[in-house]
This record gives structure tokens, sequence and C-alpha cells, in this order.
């Protein structure tokens, strides 16, 4: 059994559920994020990730898509050991790119224990690694790279301003019960440089990004299915995250969304005042999975619509996470006008998204 499989049956061991009632750290309201220490892991909480998503664009204009997704798991597994071998930490990542000219999706991931070096997150400051990819915060400016078989990146991400905290400054509740929430930031309008291969073929690429960090030990509502997220750079400066937990019978448990203004101004919308609804549909060829690749959107009294880049945006990482999910480009529009562009996260349309 290689490392990927090893780890994999391990996740969805009975093992691996019983560590659910392990003492992780809460997610409680009123406790402030801290820069630069809230960059960096938060080892005593369940699960944590970096998430990365932006446009690119090719020397000729081009645009492609963009992801780099770093987890962080507290498995409740061996902590009693002193084995070294003990999987205490995992650390697996998603990377992925958007292609119009492919029609399709190029990805892959990667998963490691933490410890001997193959893998680690650092507290204090962002530096998330495994294998020879990595995410860190280096001189104020995020750096990733990614190597796989048929695509390799090499990225500089700078940010603009502080981060964006969603929610009750941090404190992004995810259900009904307060114990279902996240500590959660931003870093919208990353401006990025860097090179891109593909095919083994290397090119400069320009473009912008969206960064999520997110850390909690209880996410997910019961009876939740999974969720719709969106991060949206907007074109006159501004930023819009919007999400919504969806039950199994399709409908909203929990939405919120955040709005900031060109000029800073934040404005956070309660669960009534944000909806999604779905458009047209795309079924995987792979997996059979249909999930709606059109939106319409409303956050207080503005509505949007939601355009992919390319319909096949399905990310299977039944190897590391066992999830499939879809992870894509989107273009914003409003009023009949392109607003912005961003990224669509769809988790929980074949089956149920399991996270905390």
């Amino acid at each position: 059994m290689n490392r990927r499989h090893f780890l994999f049956a391990l996740m969805t061991s009975p093992a691996w559920r019983l560590a659910a009632g392990a003492d992780f750290a809460p997610v409680l309201a009123g406790r402030p994020l801290r820069f630069p220490a809230d960059h960096g892991a938060h080892p005593d909480f369940r699960t944590e990730w970096w998430y990365a998503t932006g446009w690119l664009s090719l020397p000729d204009g081009s645009p492609l898509g963009f992801q780099t997704t770093f987890f962080r798991v507290r498995t409740g597994v061996g902590e009693g050991s002193a084995s070294a071998f003990a999987p205490r930490q995992l650390v697996l990542a998603h990377a992925a790119v958007a292609d119009p000219r492919r029609g399709r999706l190029r990805h892959a991931e990667r998963s490691a224990r933490v410890g001997f070096g193959h893998a680690g997150a650092e507290e204090g400051n962002t530096a998330v690694w495994v294998g020879d990819w990595r995410f860190a915060l280096e001189g104020g400016v995020y750096q990733a790279e990614v190597k796989a078989d048929d695509f390799a990146y090499r990225l500089s991400l700078r940010p603009d301003g502080p981060p964006l905290l969603n929610g009750a400054a941090g404190f992004s509740r995810k259900g009904p019960d307060p114990r279902q929430a996240s500590y959660y930031y931003s870093r919208p309008r990353l401006a990025v440089s860097g090179t891109l291969s593909l095919d083994g073929r290397a090119q400069p690429v320009s473009g912008q990004a969206w960064l999520d960090h997110e850390w909690s030990s209880e996410l997910l509502p019961e009876d939740a299915q999974g969720w719709d997220w969106i991060g949206i750079n907007l074109d006159d400066g501004g930023a819009l995250m919007a999400f919504r937990m969806r039950g199994k019978d399709g409908r909203a448990l929990w939405a919120a969304a955040t709005l900031q203004a060109a000029g800073g101004a934040v404005q956070v919308f309660a669960p009534e005042a944000v909806a999604f609804e779905a458009g047209r549909t795309w079924r995987s060829p792979r997996t059979g999975i249909v999930y709606p690749v059109a939106w319409r959107l409303r956050v207080g009294t503005r509505a949007f619509e939601l355009a992919p880049l390319i319909d096949d945006q399905e990310l299977d990482s039944r190897g590391s996470t066992g999830a499939v999910y879809w992870e894509g480009a989107v273009r914003l529009v409003e009023a009949g006008r392109e607003r912005g562009r961003g990224y669509l996260e769809m988790t929980g349309y074949g089956d149920r998204i399991r996270v905390g």
C-alpha cells in the first residue's frame, strides 16, 4: 500500500471517525485574530486550509485559472504515543490549472504525515509544504510552488492591503449552532506574477488571485450535504465572498457574505440576505455527478450571475481528502456586464462532504 492510499484508508477508518471525539480546540466568538501569528498553522484545531485561487494571463492574453490548496489535519490518532511514526498531523495538497484550450482541468494531489521532512505546517507564519510543493509568506509576499506530471508553476502573490475578516471579525458561523463555526479571513486582490509550465513549456504569467485561510474543529451542520462558495475580485477594486451550507434536500441551512468596497469599507450579510439559485448544469463524463455551473446570486439588494471559464473544472481528490468537487474560474456579471473574476467551489454534489 503506497503512502497516498494509506492516508486515505486512515481517514476513512473507524479510528478516524472515533477521533472526532478528541479534545480539539473550539472556535469561540470574540477571540480576535492576531497577525502575523494567525497567518500560521493552528495545530490544536482539527482542520485548517490555505486556499489560493485566481485568474492568470499568458503572454498572448489567453486566460487560465489556477488553484493551490494545502490542508492541515489533526487526526486525533496516536496522540498518546511516543512513536514518531504516529500520524498525529497530516498535510494534504491539491493543485489545478483550468485550461480552456484543453477544455478541462489539469490537477494533481499530494499527501503526507507531518515529520521526517515529508510535510509540515509552521506556526506563527504561513509556511506549509508536502514534498516539493510549498506555500509560504516570505517578506510579505506569498510564494506558491507546484510540480505535477503535466503542469508546474512558481508564483508570487502580493497582497495590496490587510486581511479581510469574514463574519464577526473573523468568527464565521457555518450553521444555526454557534459551535458550527470557523476562524476565517481572506486576502483578495493578490497581484500574481511568475512562471507556468504546461506539458513542459514554460511561460511567464500574470494575474490576480484570492487567498482564504480558515481553521475549525466543528465546521458542518449535522445534516449538511455540502456547500457552495465564491471569492471574487471585483473590477472596481472591491471584493465579494459568499457561501451557503446546503442540506440533503438542496436547501440552504446557512449562508453569509462579505462585501468590501474599493475604499475598504466592509459589509457583512446575514443568512436571509444571501441567496444562491442554480442555473445551467453540466454532467461529469468521469463521475456522472451533475453540477450547476451557472448561478444567480443575491447579496442584499444586488443581483449577480456567475458564468464558468469552462464547464469541466471537476477535481477528483479521492486519493487524498476523499472528496470529488467542482472548483473553477468564473466571471461575475451584474446588470449584463462583467464586474469581476474569481472562483466558485461546489462540494457535496456526489457523496456528502466530510470536513471536521
